[in-house]
């Protein structure tokens, strides 16, 4: 019975479209504190019972005082040393894989792990044959109040002053005397990995959080001076070069002649387009960089931003280090050089891989130190992420790719090199959803290596759904859309686009046929970007089209509610405050973007890959069926209604897109009856006059992750 209460509750942690309620979350808590108190007292009568209707796998155990050949059935070691926890992950999978051809797995299963850092000497995979069921889902889980580390690194030790004369005369003067290193491969590390590449890019963590490597500036960014790589381009009236060759201010460069493997990071034309691009030369005289191809696909153009890193010589601050492969020594400069500390160096690409498994959860874990991504899951069902902890990661966090009800939920995300959850299935075919979720999540410092097209959450394919989290620290977008039907409702997004131009905290665009997308009830705020055209909160791109933007907050917003030449969108009943402006339309379809829209353009080319003339696409979104015939680039059924904008600008409406967009009942500049606008309160008094144009109070106090 117990069991079976506890296959319910993980059941309705995947249930249909709807999280978790937080009282099964705690029922199913308590349940799992209780039952091995439970079942011991019971067990006199129970075996027989279970004997005679079924057997069941009961729970396992892992520790690192385990042994891979004791039962796995007890928590310690016995204290004759018989028998005990399993000492590996992949103990307790064989031994669960074991029990299915005798079918004795019929109810919930827990593996649980003891207290303690388990370096994984490889990533934990899980297939089909691994898979729980709806009566008999599978949980690894950190045992209750107990920290579990699953490290992709090696903690690092022998670590020695630099002292030899040749080695010093590398450094900087500053860093002299300060700098300590070891010898990787002393440390069982045979594997370097890459200074810049993404998959295998290797990286230094002190104390759970990320070094840098050693760079130039230590803070911000160096300026192109000038390029001058004899293929000059002009793109949208902006004139750059093809060729990475440019002139520099200074004599920093002077500095980087002795190293073998400097690499520059910038956002070489566009302020949302960053790329690693290694030096080939460096002529001196003449102050001029060469840098090895390919060469950045937008080119380059002058005032442009970079930075240097990879040289040894700018080892120069606290919490910078430097890996010198041909030799294996690592060089660094500790914030700290007194005390306990742990030192690791990331080796695994991933930690955990389900491929084609079902009714798998990993709960109450922390993550950390990849090179890639923490966790990758590929098909199945209803397999998940719940209540972790994934921080030092080098590339993604979680990547869900097909299947269906797949998701992240209550996780804390932080200090990621790329993006932190991808959730990617559903058939555009047919429309069929793949329901899988990122929700009730914490997700911050993310894009934290590669800047741009690394949000903290990605979307893609039909019927998935990011709700009520909390994303915040990116410099780049914090949710990234393709696709259909999707649900984006209750998060609080705010500080991110800090580092780029031209960008959206949401952002998708440059397809009319990504439709039927719901952006509703979020928190918007404190979003600003540098560069050309800055930042915008909802940006609906080069023709995105069929989005629903209802029920939102804006505040100090950017360019809020953009719409950029897109058709069918929706911006209705949100508030505005001191946004600039709050709602924008363009036409651009009409002008410089007509040949992306005309003819065998990628809009024309987009809709003619997807079944549009057929059910259920016809019937889902009869406004495609027409469009090439309907001026496509003209901002057609576009409606702004019942929004209120106080502060700031309301509107920004290119003259050629006005007479194409209807307006209703918005509410401009005049007092709405906030609740208490200079604490932030934006919720509406009853019996304010917005409520007659229709307007509908927005349940803020929902918004942001939710208390279980």
């Amino acid at each position: 019975m117990i069991r079976k209460q506890l296959s319910q509750c993980a059941s309705r942690l995947f249930s249909e479209g709807t999280p978790p309620l937080p009282d099964a979350e705690r029922k199913y808590k308590n349940l799992s504190r209780r039952r091995a108190h439970r079942l011991t007292r019971l067990s006199a009568w129970l075996v027989p019972l279970f004997i005679a209707v079924s057997v069941s796998a009961g729970d396992w155990y892992v520790s690192t005082a385990g042994n891979d050949q004791w039962s796995g059935t007890f928590p310690s070691p016995k204290a004759d040393q018989s028998d005990g926890p399993f000492a590996t992950l992949e103990a307790a999978r064989n031994r669960i894989r074991a029990l299915k051809p005798s079918s004795a797995l019929k109810e919930a299963t827990d593996v649980y792990l003891r207290s303690g850092v388990y370096e994984q000497k490889s990533a934990f995979e899980l297939g089909a044959a691994d898979s729980g069921t709806a009566d008999a889902p599978i949980t690894y889980k950190g045992y209750p109040t107990e920290t579990v580390i699953l490290s992709g690194g090696r903690v690092l030790r022998g670590f020695q002053k630099v002292a030899e004369p040749a080695e010093l005369d590398r450094l900087a003067p500053s860093a002299r005397g300060q700098i300590w290193r070891t010898d990787l491969r002393a440390n069982g590390v045979e594997d370097f990995g890459e200074a810049t590449g993404a998959g295998n890019r290797a990286e230094l963590f002190f104390d759970g959080k990320p070094m840098t490597l050693a760079r130039w500036p230590n803070e911000g960014f160096a300026r192109v001076k000038q390029v001058v790589g004899g293929k000059p381009m002009t793109v949208h009236g902006i004139t750059g070069d093809e060729v990475g060759k440019f002139l520099y201010d200074g004599d920093r460069p002077d500095r980087w002649i002795r190293e073998t493997d400097v690499w520059l990071h910038g956002y070489w034309f566009w302020d949302w387009s960053d790329a690693f691009q290694r030096i080939q030369s460096i002529d001196t005289n003449r102050k001029l960089i060469e840098l090895d191809p390919p060469y950045h696909g937008y080119g380059y153009r002058n005032g442009q931003r970079y930075y240097a890193l990879n040289a040894l010589i700018e080892l120069d601050s606290e919490g910078e280090w430097f890996l010198d492969r041909n030799q294996g020594r690592l060089y660094f400069w500790p914030p700290e050089s007194t005390g306990e500390h742990r030192t690791v160096f990331s080796v695994l690409p991933t930690l955990i891989e389900i491929k084609d498994a079902s009714w798998i959860t990993f709960e109450n874990l922390t993550l950390e130190a990849t090179r890639a991504t923490a966790v990758k899951i590929t098909g199945g069902t209803r397999n998940g992420v719940l209540n972790c902890k994934l921080h030092d990661i080098g590339g993604w966090a979680v990547t869900i790719t097909e299947g269906t009800k797949n998701g992240v939920s209550d996780c804390e995300i932080e200090q990621i090199g790329e993006g932190g959850v991808s959730l990617s299935g559903g058939d555009r075919e047919t429309l069929a959803p793949s329901e899988h979720f990122a929700e009730n999540n914490r997700i911050h410092s993310f894009g934290r290596v590669f800047r741009t097209y690394r949000p903290a959450v990605s979307v893609n394919g039909v019927g998935n759904r990011v709700t009520h989290n909390l994303i915040y620290d990116g410099p780049h977008n914090a949710i990234q859309l393709g696709g259909n039907d999707h649900l984006i409702e209750f998060n609080e997004i705010h500080h991110v686009c800090f580092e780029t131009g031209d960008v959206g905290a949401f952002y998708m665009g440059r397809d009319w046929t990504a439709r039927g997308t719901v952006i509703r009830h979020n928190y918007f705020h404190d979003i600003q970007g540098p560069g050309l055209h800055g930042a915008m909160a909802v940006y609906l791109d080069d023709s995105a089209s069929g989005i629903t933007v209802f029920g939102n907050v804006f505040y100090r917003a950017g360019r809020a509610a953009f719409i950029g030449g897109g058709r069918d969108n929706l911006i209705e009943n949100n508030i505005f405050v001191d946004c600039n402006p709050s709602v924008h339309v363009d036409a651009r379809g009409l002008g410089w973007m007509r040949d992306h829209v005309e003819g065998d353009g990628i809009l024309p080319k987009r809709l003619a890959s997807v079944p549009y003339q057929k059910s259920p696409w016809s019937d889902r979104y009869p406004q495609l069926l027409n469009l090439l015939e309907d001026e496509p680039g003209a901002p057609k059924g576009n409606t702004i209604a019942r929004n209120i904008s106080v502060g700031g600008k309301w509107l920004n409406l290119e003259k050629a897109a006005a007479p194409l967009v209807r307006f209703d009942d918005n509410w401009v500049d005049k007092d709405p009856g906030f609740m208490d606008r200079d604490n932030l309160d934006f919720r509406i008094r009853t019996g304010s006059p917005v409520f007659e144009t229709g307007f509908k109070q927005i349940p803020i106090e929902q918004i942001g992750p939710r208390k279980r």
